[in-house]
């Protein structure tokens, strides 16, 4: 959504990983405030799709344990000012149109927040994402309608995207209603200590993410976002085993056991940046520690930059730990150089203005052009790719070397396509344990 950085604000949550971005959880823990953070100018259009047969009648709500005495169950709240950001303001327990009543906050980010809220015509928890009444948060949630409406044309069973399930303009808010997932991938992560995940699991965390990417990539769509925030588990169900290894952190409090998740079926999420490809691709795109070195370079980019984010998702499902953990440009490139080997040439020959002060006489300047000893530090302690995934991976570490290789090429043109990507050993060999 942002033209920089689509999520560089403060974290809800400790995160050890030096990032400056808001976590997009949907299970985020509600604060008791009264009044959280909506709008007061413009009025409700209703419904647009709305999923209950014509002419039936609505359906009792019969928990109503959340209501004031004496108010009404369908009355619409106070009007109440947005805060100073443009996000809504809310309070627990409260109406969000007739249909929908306010449960919990699940999560906050840069386009506004997502509520867990009772749907009171099919009898189902639902997430609503509020936008923030700002014109350029606004265009970016039709856009992001748009793109969820084409794809629910072509997923029929809902087995890849989050499955939208309505759209309003509410007080100047568009309010786009989504099924009720479980958390994130990186939620999981941070509550299970930063332990990563076995590597079968990550194989088939691995197909479904590479299989819902091939699809957006055939309807022309490039998602330009992905990261684990962005990747959501069907199910908040975990089991817990004993954890041989010990957490991927030294800490005093780590448990002998860890969780995993009793189903692997995932969802992506937050098509409020995605594109399509005949579209202007000049602009910065992706996360920092997913984007790709052709978006830090200005040379263009098109869909393989949502395969170089997959393979930065995969080695921090097996590691625990974000591969490429900075925010300054150049610090970035010199850990892409540490960890997969020099920058081709012809890349940094065709980087643009912005980018040509990170180079000097066709390679890259560093270490001369590091802003400070921490910096060089944090680039001279990463391993190479191989060696990294051997640190992590008991079996099958051969295949998932290449794959990443394959995933992680520098050049956009030499990168493997999804579809090439789920015909690769790693998906298709057999393993003996």
């Amino acid at each position: 959504m942002e033209m920089e950085c689509p999520t560089e604000f403060p974290h809800i949550h400790l995160d050890r990983r030096p990032r400056k971005r808001a976590r997009l959880g949907w299970d985020v823990v509600p604060q008791n405030s009264k009044a959280q953070v909506g709008i007061l100018y413009g009025q409700e259009v209703g419904d647009v799709t709305s999923l209950v047969p014509s002419g039936a009648a609505p359906p009792t709500d019969h928990s109503s344990s959340l209501y004031s005495k004496g108010v009404a169950r369908n009355a619409s709240p106070p009007w109440r000012e947005d805060d100073k950001d443009g996000h809504y303001m809310f309070a627990l327990g409260e109406n969000l149109t007739s249909r929908y009543r306010i449960h919990s906050k699940m999560g906050e980010g840069t386009f506004g927040q997502v509520l867990e809220c009772w749907d009171r015509e099919r009898k189902e928890m639902v997430a609503i994402k509020i936008v923030r009444g700002i014109k350029k948060y606004r265009d970016a949630a039709m856009i992001e309608v748009d793109v969820l409406q084409q794809l629910g044309k072509h997923d029929r069973d809902g087995s890849r995207c989050v499955q939208i399930r309505n759209w309003f303009d509410y007080r100047n808010h568009i309010c786009i209603v989504f099924e009720k997932l479980g958390p994130s991938l990186y939620d999981f992560l941070r509550k299970n200590s930063y332990r990563s995940f076995p590597i079968d699991l990550v194989r088939e965390l691995a197909r479904q993410l590479l299989e819902c990417v091939a699809f957006m990539h055939d309807l022309r769509l490039i998602h330009t976002d992905l990261k684990p925030e962005n990747i959501l588990l069907v199910s908040s169900e975990y089991i817990e085993i004993p954890d041989y290894k010990g957490s991927s952190r030294s800490s005093k409090n780590a448990s002998s056991s860890k969780r995993l998740p009793k189903s692997s079926a995932i969802k992506v999420i937050d098509f409020g940046s995605s594109t399509y490809a005949n579209k202007d691709h000049s602009y910065i795109v992706s996360t920092r520690h997913y984007r790709a070195p052709e978006v830090i370079l200005g040379l263009g980019w098109s869909y393989p930059c949502d395969i170089w984010s997959i393979g930065c998702i995969l080695v921090e499902l097996c590691s625990g730990e974000a591969l490429f953990q900075t925010h300054e440009n150049l610090e970035h490139l010199a850990m892409m150089e540490r960890v997969l080997g020099p920058l081709p040439h012809h890349m940094l020959k065709k980087a643009d203005r912005h980018a040509e002060k990170y180079l000097r006489r066709t390679r890259l300047n560093w270490p001369e052009g590091a802003t400070s000893r921490e910096s060089m530090k944090a680039v001279q302690k990463l391993p190479r790719l191989q060696n990294l995934v051997m640190q992590h991976v008991d079996h099958s570490a051969g295949d998932l070397i290449d794959l990443l290789q394959g995933l992680l090429k520098y050049d956009p043109a030499n990168r493997l396509e999804a579809h090439e990507a789920l015909r690769h050993p790693f998906f298709t060999r057999t393993y003996r344990r």
